[in-house]
């Protein structure tokens, strides 16, 4: 299982950037992130500078999300949907975007997988992806 640093995944986030602003060849997961680099322009400034990246605190105090954070969960909900693990998320996340879009199904299903990793943590369990899919399941179907 890859497990990267912090540096490791800021880097990379970073690095795909600069492939994409200047037109260079990239891995597939790299065009994914891509992808969601694009979507996100608020996170641009952030990307440009790796060494300045790796430093930077993201602790919330400021309102400032992290970016790194975020573009890893939506890294995360892509491979989950490609693989349908856990087993509904691909249907799960498909309905919220039905109703949206991809980026929004993607932010809603975020939400139900911070809730997920911080309950299964506070508990010291494992995460229960069942209760994962159920939360995206009930966002997708609720009017």
């Amino acid at each position: 299982m890859f497990n990267p640093t912090q540096e490791e995944v800021r880097r990379f986030f970073c690095n795909v950037y600069a492939k994409h602003r200047d037109g260079l060849p990239m891995e597939a997961l790299e065009t994914i992130a891509a992808g969601w680099i694009d979507a996100h322009p608020e996170y641009h400034p952030d990307l440009a500078d790796a060494d300045a990246a790796v430093s930077r605190v993201y602790d919330g105090k400021n309102g400032q999300e992290n970016p790194f954070l975020h573009l890893s969960m939506h890294l995360s909900i892509s491979e989950q949907c490609s693989i349908d693990q856990p087993r509904g998320i691909r249907q799960a996340v498909e309905l919220l975007a039905a109703r949206s879009s991809l980026l929004d199904a993607h932010h809603a299903a975020m939400e139900c997988l911070g809730r997920m990793m911080w309950e299964a943590q506070r508990a010291g369990r494992p995460p229960d992806g069942e209760a994962y899919v159920d939360c995206v399941q009930r966002r997708a179907t609720r009017d």
